[in-house]
């Protein structure tokens, strides 16, 4: 049965695993493949194939993320979920040939859908950011 508590947990683990830059197949468990689709604002994405591709390029990009979740709000429909989340990132960007890094912290604004899947785990099948709200000081993507 799909609760708020497992939808809070999967994005706790979400982030935590994105703060860390595990490898990505300790990533993937959380996402469903074919119908997989994110909407970031650099690019949308579709299964784990774009998903990779992304994870790969962004990981290269920040460094000393800290992802602080400050809400999980979910219509739970059966197995199937529509989620609002809004996270605190923090990340460190540098931009060669800058002489120093630059630290983005920003709120991100999102909607996710999930679902069980099979196994009976809460997985993403949709993933989009609504926007971002930097903080004072920030500096922007």
């Amino acid at each position: 049965m799909l609760t708020q508590e497992a939808i809070k947990e999967l994005a706790i683990d979400w982030y935590k695993k994105l703060d860390v830059h595990v490898p990505m197949v300790e990533v993937l468990p959380l996402l469903a493949d074919a119908e997989l689709e994110m909407v970031f604002p650099e690019a949308t994405i579709y299964g784990y194939a774009g998903f990779e591709g992304w994870f790969q390029r962004v990981i290269r990009i920040f460094f000393d993320e800290v992802h602080t979740v400050k809400l999980v709000e979910s219509q739970i429909d059966g197995d199937k979920a529509t989620v609002k989340v809004v996270v605190q990132w923090e990340a460190s960007v540098w931009n060669a040939p800058e002489p120093f890094s630059k630290r983005i912290k920003c709120d991100a604004f999102q909607t996710w859908e999930v679902k069980l899947n099979e196994a009976g785990k809460v997985i993403i099948t949709k993933y989009i950011v609504d926007g971002l709200e930097y903080h004072e000081g920030s500096a922007t993507l």
